[in-house]
């Protein structure tokens, strides 16, 4: 009994320290706040100290009602490497000015102003190779 209590223990210390590492891995986050959707942009580093992105899009759900509902959040993840961005920022460009040729200009639900004074609306991207 005494050898399966310090197993847990080690595994559990275990887990722990690779939550730790994982967080260190992380060198630059951005959350994007959008109705029930939350986007997150982490830059990350691989083993080789190669930096890569993981867009995540997470999406609350709440099953039940009153006193019985309960929250948990449905999550997408993606990796891109550097070596695919340009190709994904011209794929990303075109699928959406097909949306704007198609539907219209992009009509926001929240203010058309980022913190920064600039519009919204806007796609800008500075990538350095």
């Amino acid at each position: 009994m005494g050898k399966v209590f310090i197993q847990v223990i080690i595994m559990e210390e275990l887990k722990k320290k690779s939550a730790v590492e994982t967080d260190k891995e992380i060198v630059f986050s951005k959350a994007i706040k959008a109705g029930k959707r939350i986007y997150y942009l982490d830059v990350k580093k691989n083993r080789k100290d190669e930096m890569f992105l993981a867009i995540t899009e997470s999406k609350k759900i709440v099953s039940g009602e009153g006193d019985d509902s309960q929250v948990s959040f449905e999550k997408h993840k993606i990796f891109l490497y550097k070596e695919d961005f340009e190709k994904f920022i011209n794929g990303l460009n075109e699928a959406v000015n097909y949306i704007v040729q198609e539907q219209g200009p992009i009509e926001s639900k929240h203010s058309n102003e980022t913190e920064n004074g600039e519009n919204a609306n806007e796609i800008k991207i500075d990538i350095d190779f």
